[in-house]
């Protein structure tokens, strides 16, 4: 008989469908990178295109949705990110080669235990590196929040390890990414005037004898 949680994977489809188009919309309209990072976006299109064929193997027909629109938008993306001057030749090498272990594995479940960690950490670190990541979508980490939360829970429902770790993983990784955007939001608002001082002198400091030129 068919369970609530076993419809979960459809919720996570509702999520991870429109996942990347605020941040593939935002880079179109302000050609601000700031915070986003290129290897971020390559390793979640390679890695989504390893769990739809986990995804086949494993018979979840609804996750086919969630992983292929994942890896057309992140790659997308990615191409954007490259014809902005992101694309390095070290980090390309590296997603390469594993990319290459995915196609090759025996254990593919093996890999993808930790692959969400190494799609997600050039985010964090180059969100957390950057004085003012402007340029990171508040609405995508929001969505990716939502869908690694669907994958936790239908993870603890089947007891699967893999998707377990990915939904841990992914819940955590979004709340570093909204709480540095958040962070770095505030830090770039102006200052609110002072309310201690008087009518008339709040953009003035007060005078004082101490303060009168010798």
């Amino acid at each position: 008989m068919t369970s609530l949680p076993d419809y979960v994977p459809i919720a996570a489809t509702c999520f991870a469908v429109p996942q990347f188009l605020p941040q593939i919309r935002k880079l179109a309209a302000t050609c601000d990178t700031s915070g986003v990072s290129w290897s971020w976006a390559t390793l979640t299109s390679v890695n989504n295109a390893a769990w739809l064929a986990y995804f086949t193997l494993a018979r979840y027909w609804t996750a086919l949705i969630p992983s292929s629109s994942a890896t057309l938008l992140a790659g997308t993306l990615a191409v954007m990110l490259t014809r902005r001057g992101h694309a390095n030749p070290r980090p390309a090498i590296l997603i390469g080669a594993w990319a290459a272990m995915l196609i090759t594995a025996y254990g593919l479940g093996t890999l993808l235990t930790a692959a969400f960690i190494l799609q997600v950490t050039p985010s964090v670190w180059t969100a957390h590196r950057t004085a003012r990541p402007t340029g990171i979508s508040t609405a995508t980490w929001l969505l990716i929040l939502g869908e690694l939360t669907c994958w936790l829970i239908f993870g603890l429902h089947k007891t699967d390890p893999r998707l377990i770790t990915l939904g841990a993983s992914g819940v955590t990784a979004s709340a570093l990414m909204l709480t540095r955007i958040r962070r770095a939001s505030r830090a770039g608002q102006p200052a609110a005037p002072s309310s201690r001082a008087g009518p008339g002198v709040s953009r003035a400091r007060r005078y004082s004898p101490s303060q009168a030129p010798e």
